[in-house]
């Protein structure tokens, strides 16, 4: 009896260990300048290495014009472009500009959806690298009710 229980208990920690390593590792490409970040320029440059984005109407930024709750604000981005790297949004008026970025794998489909706060009336932005140059949409999104704080 005692040693089904010390398995279980050696099993146990085993799996806990591989499990604390492999997150370990996975935060470890947490990009925390990005998140850190006070402006749209500070934010893109952790990201991408530059602060140069092109207009693009590739870039398929889906946000409400008008956002009742700043705390739960639906934003979709996608786009069709080949090889996209990653997605990211950020929102000019809030204290940290970043709300979001996604990593994307070569099979992966360039379209996410997520749920952001804002604190104010802003301009959210949609950034896009692919094939190593970093396009952006804009759009503006006026805030009734302030979600960090406002």
């Amino acid at each position: 009896m005692t040693s089904i229980l010390r398995r279980t208990v050696i099993k146990s920690l085993i799996t806990f260990t591989g499990i604390s390593m492999i997150s370990r590792f996975a935060w470890a490409a947490w990009p925390q300048a990005a998140f850190d970040g006070e402006d749209i320029d500070a934010v893109t440059n952790a990201l991408y290495g530059t602060s140069d984005a092109a207009d693009s109407d590739m870039v398929k930024l889906k946000a409400p014009d008008i956002a009742e709750n700043g705390a739960v604000v639906p934003i979709s981005v996608s786009t069709d472009m080949p090889n996209v790297e990653s997605i990211s949004i950020l929102v000019d008026g809030n204290p940290n500009p970043l709300a979001s970025t996604f990593e994307l794998t070569e099979n992966s489909v360039a379209d996410v959806s997520t749920r952001i706060k804002m604190s104010k009336t802003s301009n959210v932005i949609a950034l896009v690298k692919a094939d190593g140059k970093v396009y952006k949409a804009v759009q503006e999104v006026k805030v009734t009710i302030g979600g960090c704080g406002g």
